[in-house]
């Protein structure tokens, strides 16, 4: 599943939808261009601290998600802690697919029988 939700950032990317960097996304964020932030999971605490702060403040949904480097390899570019998307369609879109992966709702065990 994981593989999707860097895939699906990907095509934000290619539609420009989707900006990264610590500071192109604070911008974007002051800005109010911003419906979705995305946080690295081995982004130093105080750079979460920061984001979460400011999209609480500005009422941007945000996730904590991935790893700094597949996050960079699957947008194109070096090592990205934070990832903003600026599309509401594709915001909702991501934000179902973290959500599923992190309460296991991936369908990976429909249909599957229990051992007795």
């Amino acid at each position: 599943m994981s593989e999707r939700i860097y895939s699906f950032l990907g095509l934000a990317r290619k539609a420009n939808k989707l900006v990264s960097g610590d500071e192109t996304c604070e911008r974007a964020i002051k800005a109010g261009k911003v419906s979705l932030v995305i946080v690295a999971e081995d982004a130093s605490l105080n750079t979460k601290k920061k984001f979460t702060d400011a999209c609480s403040y500005n009422n941007i949904n945000i996730r904590i998600f991935g790893k700094k480097e597949l996050l960079g390899k699957f947008i194109g570019k070096n090592l990205r802690s934070v990832i903003a998307i600026q599309e509401l369609g594709f915001s909702e879109r991501i934000m179902q697919m973290i959500d599923d992966e992190k309460n296991g709702c991936g369908g990976e065990s429909i249909d599957k029988k229990k051992s007795i």
